[in-house]
C-alpha cells in the first residue's frame, strides 16, 4: 500500500464534557439521556442526522429482546428508561402492538420516524447535548490509560471533543479500537454473522396475503426448486408494519468474494455489499410478486440507508458474555438487567435459532456489568463499550446484540460513567450494588425475580 503524508495540524476542541457518547442507537440513546439525568454534561454523537442506529438507518424497524419466554408466559423483561421511550413513541401512534416469533417469543414492529421522534425528544428533554453529522475519526490517548480526546469529521472540518468519560456505543467498536482495548472479530476463524440489507415494500393487498410470513418460506423453496429463483438466504422474515399495507422484508444477506461475510469496518467491503444488497432487493421482489398473495402490486417503498450490520469487533471485557450463558439463563451478581432474546445465528445461506428450554426455564440471561468494562489488561480507564460491541462470544453476541439488551447496557453504562464523574471515582471503583440501587430506581428490572418481571405482560 503506499502512503501519502498528511501535514501536521492543530485540531480545534469542539467542547468539553462529563461524558460522551459515541454512536446514536439504541445504547448509545439511553446512555445519554441517564448519564445527563444523573447531573453529567453529556454529548450525544452520531454520524447520521438522527438516532436510531440499525434501527433507523439499517431499517430493522422491529424491537427484538424486550420481551422473554418466562416459563411459558412472554412478558417484557426490558424497561427503566425503555419504557419511556416506548411510551413516546405510542403517543406518536408508532409502535405496534408485540407481536408473536415462532410461538415462542415476541417482537414489537415501529414506526422508524416515530422512533427518531421520540429519541429525539427523550435526549433533548434530558438536557443532554447532540453533535449529528460527525464521524468519529480517531482518538489521542494521555499516556497513562485514558483516552484524552475523540477526534471528528465533521462539515466544519476536524474537531476534537474532551471528555472525562467516554461510551462506545458505535457497534464497531471503533472508539474501543482506537484506544488500544483488545478485541475479536467474528469466530477463531475471523467469520462474522452475515449482514443484511433491508427494505419495505408497499401497497400490499392485507385481506389477500393475510399470514403471508407463514407461507413464504414454502414459496421460496418451491420456486427455488422449480429453478425459477435462486434466494441468498433461507429464514425469510417478512411482516406487515403498522399499516397493514406496508410490510418490511429481511431476507437479503450480503457476501465478500470468498463466501465470508462482508466487513462492516471495511470499506471496499460496505460498497460491494450496498450494491449487491439492492440487486438482491429487485430480485425479491421479483418473486413476492410472481408466487406471494396480496404481493402482485407491491413496490419497493424503502431500502435502508446503509446495511444492517450484525456483528464487527467485539472487545475484551471483565466477562465475556457466552451461548451456555444464554441457553442455561445465567445469573450475576452484577446483573445490569436481562436479554431474553435466543441464539440468532446468521450464518451462510441460513438463521440457525437456538432456545433456552421452554416453558421449563425462566428464559432470560442476566447481562453482567462486567461485560461493559474493558478488561484490565487494556490499560484503559476511562471508557465503557455497550451495545453489540460490548464484551461477547460469537455466540452469545447473536442473541445479545439486539434492541433489548443494547437498551439495557446503555441504560447501565450512562448512569455508571455519570456516578464516576460525580463522584471523581475510577468507573471500576463503583460498587455494582450501588449503581444496581439506582438502576432500580429508574425502574430497570434486573433479573432476580422471574415472578417480577417489569409487571407487563402482552
Amino acid at each position: 500500500m503506499e502512503y501519502v503524508q498528511e501535514p501536521a495540524r492543530r485540531v480545534p476542541v469542539y467542547g468539553e464534557y462529563d461524558v460522551a457518547v459515541l454512536g446514536g442507537g439504541p445504547a448509545g440513546i439511553l446512555a445519554a439521556a441517564t448519564a445527563a439525568r444523573q447531573g453529567a454534561r453529556v454529548l450525544l454523537i452520531e454520524r447520521y442526522g438522527f438516532l436510531g442506529g440499525m434501527g433507523s438507518a439499517a431499517g430493522v424497524s422491529n424491537f427484538c429482546g424486550l420481551h422473554a419466554n418466562v416459563h411459558g408466559e412472554i412478558r417484557q423483561v426490558v424497561h427503566g428508561t425503555t419504557d419511556e421511550l416506548l411510551d413516546r413513541m405510542r403517543r406518536l401512534d408508532g409502535l405496534n402492538d408485540p407481536h408473536l416469533i415462532f410461538g415462542k417469543i415476541h417482537a414489537q414492529a415501529y414506526d422508524i420516524a416515530a422512533f427518531k421522534c421520540a429519541a429525539d425528544e427523550l435526549v433533548r428533554d434530558s438536557g443532554a447535548h447532540v453533535l449529528f453529522h460527525a464521524l468519529a475519526a480517531g482518538a489521542a490517548m494521555d499516556g497513562q490509560g485514558a483516552v484524552q480526546a475523540l477526534f471528528l469529521e465533521t462539515k466544519s472540518g476536524r474537531v476534537a471533543v474532551r471528555a472525562s468519560r467516554y461510551i462506545d456505543c458505535s457497534g464497531d467498536a471503533d472508539l474501543a479500537n482506537w484506544a488500544g482495548i483488545p478485541y475479536e472479530k467474528g469466530t477463531g476463524h475471523g467469520q462474522m454473522l452475515y449482514p443484511t440489507l433491508m427494505f419495505k415494500v408497499g401497497n400490499v393487498d392485507a385481506e389477500r396475503a393475510g399470514e403471508a410470513w407463514k407461507r413464504i418460506p414454502e414459496l421460496m423453496d418451491a420456486a427455488e426448486a422449480a429453478g425459477e429463483f435462486h434466494f441468498p438466504r433461507r429464514g425469510a422474515i417478512v411482516r406487515p408494519q403498522k399499516h397493514a399495507y406496508e410490510w418490511r422484508v429481511n431476507v437479503t444477506q450480503l457476501t465478500q468474494a470468498d463466501g465470508s461475510a462482508a466487513d462492516g469496518t471495511d470499506a471496499g467491503s460496505l460498497a460491494a455489499a450496498e450494491l449487491e444488497g439492492r440487486k438482491q432487493v429487485v430480485d425479491y421482489l421479483r418473486f413476492l410478486r410472481a408466487k406471494v398473495p396480496g404481493f402482485e402490486n407491491a413496490y419497493v417503498l424503502d431500502i435502508a440507508p446503509q446495511l444492517g450490520i450484525r456483528e464487527t469487533r467485539r472487545i475484551r471485557g471483565e466477562y465475556c458474555l457466552t451461548k451456555d450463558d444464554v441457553l442455561n439463563c445465567a445469573d450475576f451478581d452484577d446483573s445490569i438487567g436481562v436479554n431474553g432474546w435466543p441464539l440468532e445465528l446468521h450464518v451462510a445461506g441460513d438463521v440457525h435459532w437456538m432456545w433456552p428450554p421452554i416453558p421449563e426455564s425462566r428464559g432470560y440471561n442476566q447481562l453482567p456489568l462486567r461485560m461493559i468494562v474493558p478488561c484490565r489488561e487494556s490499560g484503559v480507564d476511562n471508557v465503557l463499550v455497550a451495545g453489540r460491541c460490548a464484551s461477547m462470544s460469537h455466540e452469545g453476541q447473536s442473541a445479545a446484540r439486539v434492541s433489548g439488551s443494547c437498551f439495557v447496557m446503555g441504560e447501565a453504562a450512562g448512569v455508571l460513567a455519570a456516578m464516576s464523574v460525580e463522584r471523581g471515582a475510577g468507573m471500576r471503583s463503583i460498587p455494582a450494588a450501588e449503581l444496581q440501587a439506582v438502576l432500580r430506581g429508574n425502574g430497570v428490572f434486573l433479573g432476580q425475580d422471574p415472578a417480577a418481571a417489569g409487571g407487563r405482560t402482552d
